[in-house]
């Protein structure tokens, strides 16, 4: 039996170095002093596949009662908006809303790995762990799995994990632009091949992340699944020149190769720890990209594995608990990320709505009951219910209801 008392030498392996693993390798060094905790990462530092990531006020007030320096240099090199544009065919429409923040991938890893290593964590880049026997991972007292979608030591165990895929229907690639963006963005062109559309947001003075997504018909139609990177980024910054403004597009280094072109993987698991193995972040479980929660989903796993160690000195009772927790913490997040990609997969179906319509039920896209209701109905439904407050309450019980029939029926 491993257990975890203070002032006692705990081994903690992380295998992962990203924004998961590192932030809670300074969270468990910062509860205690004494922890061994090494941190291994197969990439070189610096190199990272992703833009920006975004988040919300919300979760910094969690990261600063986690631990205040790393959350002050997060916000500090952070860009902030908060209003959503979007350009439908060529007319535009604002939507005032929250305020968001985004910040480089690539400086928040950076920020994160140097407070650990202040802490006195070992970060160690270029060093792949490459399976459960690995010689450093043999007298660890807790493993972390934080290695992704892909997670080699989720596999190892993949019966006693009980991992589920499921297959997004859209195509979609992740680029960079040098156009700044100071609101979250959207574009929505119609081809001869079907739509396609594109969300762009900040992540620094310099820089913006545009994720451009679209059925496979269109895909196919426009060759993009036959096109090489440069080629692709070229007619994708003609379609997209409106919101733009003649800046470039960024892929990867070799634009000679392939665009990276992808289908997203909803992954969930049954358990979340096998004896000493726990799973962190997209090695646990992942969400559909559009309603940005990826990142901050896996920070508060950080957060919840962080508090069960804390708070019980018996192993098996800590991981059990955090598992508990957070598979109850992202049931509401899981079905509205389930709901907005499958609003996109469904995209004409709103576009023939004026386009300040369509922007505002882009906003509703996590509702259960969407896709039960014609979308004009709905917009008229959703405006008398901020005046009403019975057909609230309808709209509020509907929607569950509709969404259990349908699953059920499936």
């Amino acid at each position: 039996m491993h257990r975890f008392s203070v002032g006692a030498h705990v081994k903690l392996v992380i295998v992962g170095g990203g924004p998961a693993g590192l932030y809670l390798s300074i969270l468990l060094k910062r509860q205690d002093p004494s922890h061994d905790i090494a941190v291994y990462e197969r990439n070189p530092e610096g190199s990272t596949y992703g833009w920006g990531v975004t988040y919300w006020a919300g979760l910094l007030d969690k990261l600063r009662a986690g631990d205040p320096e790393s959350a002050d240099a997060v916000a500090e090199a952070s860009v902030t908006w908060t209003d959503g544009v979007a350009i439908v065919r060529d007319q535009r429409t604002v939507h005032r809303g929250d305020a968001g923040f985004g910040i480089g991938r690539r400086r928040m890893l950076g920020l994160l790995a140097d407070r650990a290593r202040e802490l006195g964590v070992r970060v160690e880049f270029e060093h792949d762990i490459t399976g459960p026997d690995a010689p450093e991972l043999a007298d660890a007292d807790l493993v972390v799995a934080a290695d992704g979608v892909n997670s080699v030591l989720r596999e190892a165990h993949a019966d006693r994990f009980g991992p589920t895929v499921a297959h997004g229907r859209n195509h979609y690639i992740w680029l960079g632009t040098t156009k700044v963006f100071d609101s979250f963005s959207f574009a929505f062109k119609e081809t001869e091949h079907g739509w396609i559309w594109c969300y762009a947001y900040g992540f620094s003075g310099e820089r913006s992340t545009c994720v451009v997504e679209c059925s496979p018909e269109t895909w196919t139609g426009l060759g993009l699944d036959t096109r090489g990177e440069a080629d692709s980024l070229n007619l994708l910054e003609k379609l997209f020149h409106d919101l733009l403004d003649g800046h470039e597009l960024i892929g990867r280094d070799r634009a000679d190769a392939a665009a990276q072109w992808l289908t997203f993987r909803t992954l969930t698991n049954r358990a979340w720890h096998h004896g000493n193995l726990v799973l962190l972040g997209d090695a646990a479980h992942t969400t559909h990209y559009s309603i940005g929660a990826g990142t901050t989903l896996a920070l508060e796993d950080a957060l919840a594995l962080a508090d069960a160690l804390r708070d019980h000195t018996d192993l098996d009772a800590a991981l059990t608990t955090y598992g508990k927790r957070r598979r109850a913490e992202l049931v509401s997040a899981q079905s509205a990320a389930r709901y907005s990609a499958q609003w996109y997969e469904n995209l004409p179906r709103y576009m023939n709505l004026p386009p300040a319509h369509m922007f505002a039920l882009l906003g509703q896209r996590h509702s259960p009951l969407l896709p039960h209701i014609p979308p004009q109905l709905y917009y008229r439904l959703d405006r008398a219910a901020d005046h009403l407050q019975p057909l609230r309450r309808l709209k509020r019980w509907l929607g569950p209801h509709l969404a259990r029939a349908t699953h059920s029926r499936h």
